[in-house]
């Protein structure tokens, strides 16, 4: 215990253990993907029925959420990927800093097709609210 009082994280021990809880939360939700899907089997009623359980506002921000695990994984990857093939290892703090913005930047974009009609969250918002945003 004394070992992790002592302990700094450093950035890259911190981008190393967000790259490790963003591998766990896309095996989390691959496990729900797969419960969701296994529905079918009970034919179209029984997978309506869990379709609709996910059709509210909360499974929606979660949605956006998801791709935000999604894309940080990815781009945190990727730097991982060039710094094992021995790119750009003596930059390292400037390749994560260049992901991070990379990954901010990606799912401010993705996330914001996902709010607008594209994605259908304010709609889905102003139906609970009274249809004022529509």
């Amino acid at each position: 215990m004394r070992a992790l009082q002592r302990y700094r994280i450093h950035l890259g021990t911190a981008a190393w253990i967000l790259h490790r809880l963003a591998g766990l939360a896309l095996i989390l939700y691959l496990l729900v993907h797969i419960w969701v899907i296994h529905h079918l089997i009970g034919g179209q009623q029984s997978f309506d029925k869990i379709m609709e359980f996910f059709n509210n506002p909360l499974a929606k921000a979660l949605e956006i959420g998801l791709v935000g695990v999604i894309l940080y994984h990815l781009w945190n990857g990727l730097r991982v990927t060039l710094i094992d093939m021995g790119v750009m290892v003596e930059r390292q703090k400037a390749l994560f800093a260049a992901a991070v913005v990379v990954w901010l930047v990606t799912w401010g974009v993705v996330a914001y097709a996902m709010l607008t009609k594209v994605g259908g969250l304010l709609s889905a918002l102003a139906k609970i609210g009274g249809g004022g945003l529509s």
